[in-house]
């Protein structure tokens, strides 16, 4: 891995961790809007992305009120959204499956840990991770349409793009 991707990949994370502790009121627990989340359109650019996303999920559930749980299986759930993302290809499809799969899993979470009502948690995380990345596949259609240059330099991570 070249130095310059490192760098940038280091940033991506430093940037989720910072999102979700500049917002911690609404980064954590039952109605949960993560703005970091935004950060899950990265992957859709290249795969590479994958690595600081989950990375940077890694390390800001550490610090999440749930312990170790949110660590193990917020991370999990953060592997499965990137996975479907590489398979499927579908930017508009990000929003659906990051609230399904955040919804089910971190709903659980809160089920078992906090002993929140289930499909209320399950419905409040899902309804708050659709509204975000969804908030960002229309930033960075936004981005893309002022400047087409935008989806060149994502797509490639760590190179020189002119």
């Amino acid at each position: 891995m070249k130095i310059k991707e490192l760098t940038v990949m280091a940033v991506f994370a430093a940037l989720y961790v910072a999102l979700c502790f500049a917002f911690a009121p609404i980064s954590y627990v039952g109605i949960q809007f993560r703005i970091a989340e935004i950060l899950l359109l990265l992957p859709f650019y290249n795969k590479k992305y994958c690595i600081p996303v989950i990375l940077g999920t890694f390390i800001a559930n550490m610090f999440s009120p749930i312990g170790i749980v949110d660590v193990i299986f917020g991370t999990a759930a953060t592997i499965l959204v990137c996975l479907i993302i590489m398979l499927l290809k579908d930017k508009n499809f990000i929003s659906f499956a990051a609230a399904l799969i955040n919804g089910i899993i971190i709903g659980l979470e809160l089920y078992f840990v906090f002993g929140e009502p289930l499909l209320l948690s399950m419905g409040t995380v899902a309804v708050g991770e659709f509204v975000v990345v969804q908030m960002g596949v229309v930033a960075f259609a936004g981005i893309e349409r002022v400047n087409p240059k935008f989806t060149n330099m994502l797509k490639n991570i760590g190179e020189r793009t002119e």
